[in-house]
């Protein structure tokens, strides 16, 4: 499920290939931003159903083990801590998630299993894997945090991984970031009888989140003319093409959601649009960027043009 930092990324996403694009039609941008944000929620799916792929090839390494010839005492008891792992177990069992897989036909692990081996061989090969091995009966902790540190160590940073992903479908490649992050933070609220957490059906958390993602992408490319000249007025010292590009749509976002989205404080938009540019853009386009808004608070506040409704939120 998308947060609202997710909706300002994808948006923001849209709006510069947007305006990458000058025959680019709003309803065609629309329809692209919905298609990419169902996109992000695919990728969730398929990087947690990977996980499960990785425990079931172990199991098929411990059974071939057994059955070797020259099987060691090793190989003949070998430690199921792994492949009886509580927190993938969840994952494996869960009903919303493999409906949503076989229904999005997202299970690639089967015909693209060569990607689980390769996950399968780096994570043997690590400390906290033989650590893990060795405890006789993980408890639950144990078990979350070993597979935290399976995604973290072993997933999610894997460029063959990456390699595949991109080549997969176009989108991925900017949403792979995002999804890790939303995937650490269902790990760690993961508990025995709330599974169902690891992954919802629904992209949005409602439909106020629905109408906000396409309304922010209609405000800022509908009302273009306005803000930038509501930014050239407040960068006298800036050449435009010495603005980076990804900076002057953020700020454009952050405008938009000042005048036209007043139960949304602007402290929330301003902090929201920081952490965006830190992740996305240049180095010091975060204080540029808090410059900037924060001029614009304090003017749109004197002309009356900040009509936010509800206590604190200007």
């Amino acid at each position: 499920m998308l947060t609202r930092r997710h909706i300002r990324v994808k948006v923001l996403q849209s709006l510069y290939s947007f305006y990458q694009n000058d025959e680019e039609k709003l309803d065609k941008q629309e329809k692209f931003l919905q298609y990419s944000i169902h996109q992000m929620h695919d990728l969730h799916a398929l990087l947690l159903q990977l996980m499960v792929a990785v425990r079931d090839h172990a199991h098929n390494f411990l059974e071939k083990s057994q059955k070797k010839f020259l099987a060691t005492e090793a190989d003949k008891n070998p430690s199921r801590s792994f492949v009886n792992n509580q927190i993938i177990a969840l994952i494996a069992e869960n009903p919303i998630l493999q409906e949503y897989i076989s229904n999005k036909k997202l299970d690639y692990w089967k015909q693209d299993d060569e990607y689980v081996s390769v996950l399968f061989n780096e994570l043997k090969s690590t400390d906290f894997y033989s650590e893990y091995l060795s405890k006789e009966t993980p408890s639950f902790e144990d078990d979350k945090k070993f597979a935290l540190q399976f995604y973290k160590e072993i997933i999610a940073p894997n460029d063959k991984l990456y390699d595949y992903l991109e080549d997969k479908r176009l989108t991925w490649l900017d949403d792979f970031p995002l999804v890790n992050t939303s995937i650490v933070k269902a790990l760690n609220k993961i508990s025995p009888n709330k599974q169902t957490r690891v992954f919802r059906p629904e992209v949005f958390k409602d439909e106020d989140d629905r109408e906000f993602s396409l309304l922010l992408l209609r405000k800022v490319i509908l009302n273009d003319d306005k803000l930038s000249k509501i930014i050239d007025g407040k960068t006298p010292n800036w050449d435009k093409e010495r603005i980076a590009e990804l900076d002057l749509i953020i700020l454009k976002m952050g405008i938009a959601e000042f005048l036209y989205f007043p139960s949304i404080p602007v402290r929330v938009t301003i902090n929201e649009y920081l952490e965006v540019a830190k992740e996305y853009s240049t180095p010091k386009s975060s204080i540029f960027i808090n410059g900037i808004l924060d001029k614009l608070v304090k003017q749109f506040t004197e002309e009356g043009k900040l009509n936010k409704i509800g206590r604190g939120l200007t």
